[in-house]
């Protein structure tokens, strides 16, 4: 069963054009010009019971505005949702009591007083029994190590020390789907890494299904099964995350450190013949480049018995280099072949960059292949679009019932 179904929903925001100057001001307080901006583009998904799905984009791809609909705090300009059997801005006073939302920028706790105490005003929102409330904020107290923190006033709590309250808060009433927009920002590793183990425990033992949406990779890849990628609205992809780094992986580098002094020149002349690339640091170590379409083990036969290696390592094409190129093309089609970058096929490079002829063959410049994503991706701008609507805008507290 799916606890969440979303077929081409849309939303556009009707957002005022400012005049410049005094007379354009003036102006506008009679003849207001407004232009339309779509922030999420006919999109279309289905996430089962219990699975845990990363949602992700650049900044202003429409992400945070398709949680605030599935938590029914938008309604969209066109297009079917259904979380958990529900409507969310049709039944929503229903349909909260089934979800949990957490947003790491804002807060639903209550700034001047105890954690205990807004804990205790979210049990009467959610009309939750005494002592199922009793029962669940021992088990979350205990797990989230919020024992020192129950009495202390919310604005007296670290940045790590309220999300871990949040998450709280959102969990009290036991819901089945978990919405979370980016509650890690601005954490430090060890909080991030006890948020990640109690994400991960929810779901495995009570089948949490849980939505997140962030721009730290590691929270995706320790996490989520599944990908959905956001660009300008439209989903650029939706599967595995394993299957994605398959598509846009251009390959490994293999980085090898010798017991002995190793000629650059003769490098070369070992992989003669296949499309790699070599990088001398100096005489006892390099870095070889072996793109996808060749096995590593081919390339190591010919290695092996021929160099002293004292030790090897494999770098594989980071998750963070493959979301940055797919963000800087606007697609997660098969990329072009080659490295991340201007692949050198064959031959060997200085540590500079100077390439570095075979034994007994002339200089020449490398051949270089242009991959897509080798620039830096530039960040976009905030969500514009997500403070803007009118009157169908809902505050979160009024999510809370």
């Amino acid at each position: 069963m799916a606890a969440i179904e979303v077929e081409r929903l849309r939303k556009t925001f009707r957002v005022p054009e400012h005049r410049e100057s005094l007379r354009g001001a003036l102006m506008d307080l009679f003849l207001r010009r407004y232009k339309e901006i779509v922030a999420v583009r006919d999109i279309s998904f289905r996430i089962p019971e219990g699975e845990i799905c990363g949602y992700i984009g650049e900044n202003g791809a429409g992400k945070s505005t398709t949680i605030k609909m599935l938590a029914g705090i938008l309604v969209p300009t066109s297009g079917r949702v259904e979380v958990a059997g529900y409507v969310p801005w049709r039944d929503r006073e229903t349909f909260v009591r089934r979800i949990g939302v957490v947003f790491g920028q804002r807060s639903q706790l209550w700034w001047d007083i105890g954690v205990i105490e807004s804990f205790r005003l979210l049990r009467k929102v959610y009309r939750v029994s005494e002592t199922d409330f009793r029962r669940r904020l021992d088990e979350l107290t205990e797990t989230l190590q919020l024992g020192d923190l129950l009495h202390r006033p919310v604005r007296k709590l670290s940045l790590g020390q309220r999300m871990r309250c949040e998450l709280a808060a959102a969990l009290l009433h036991n819901p089945s789907i978990l919405f979370l927009d980016e509650p890690t920002i601005g954490l430090d590793i060890v909080v991030k890494t006890q948020i990640r183990e109690f994400l991960k425990k929810l779901n495995r033992e009570h089948g949490t299904t849980i939505l997140l949406t962030t721009h730290d990779l590691q929270d995706i890849e320790a996490l989520c099964s599944r990908v959905i990628m956001l660009d300008e609205g439209m989903i650029i992809y939706d599967g595995s995350l394993e299957e994605l780094k398959e598509r846009w992986s251009r390959g490994r580098e293999i980085r090898f450190r010798f017991s002995e002094p190793v000629e650059p020149s003769g490098l070369a002349a070992l992989t003669d013949g296949l499309p790699v690339r070599w990088t001398a640091a100096d005489e006892e170590s390099a870095r070889l480049w072996v793109p996808r379409e060749i096995q590593v083990a081919d390339v190591l036969a010919r290695l092996v018995g021929a160099l002293p290696i004292l030790d090897m390592s494999f770098k594989e094409t980071g998750t963070d280099e493959i979301v940055r190129a797919i963000y800087q093309s606007g697609s997660a089609s098969v990329p072009a072949a080659g490295p991340a970058g201007n692949a050198s096929v064959p031959g060997v490079e200085a540590a500079g960059g100077k390439p570095v002829p075979a034994a007994g063959t002339a200089e020449a410049a490398p051949v270089s292949v242009k991959a897509a994503g080798d620039a830096a991706a530039s960040a976009g701008p905030e969500e514009a679009a997500e403070g803007e609507p009118g009157e169908e805008k809902r505050t979160e507290a009024q999510v809370r019932g």
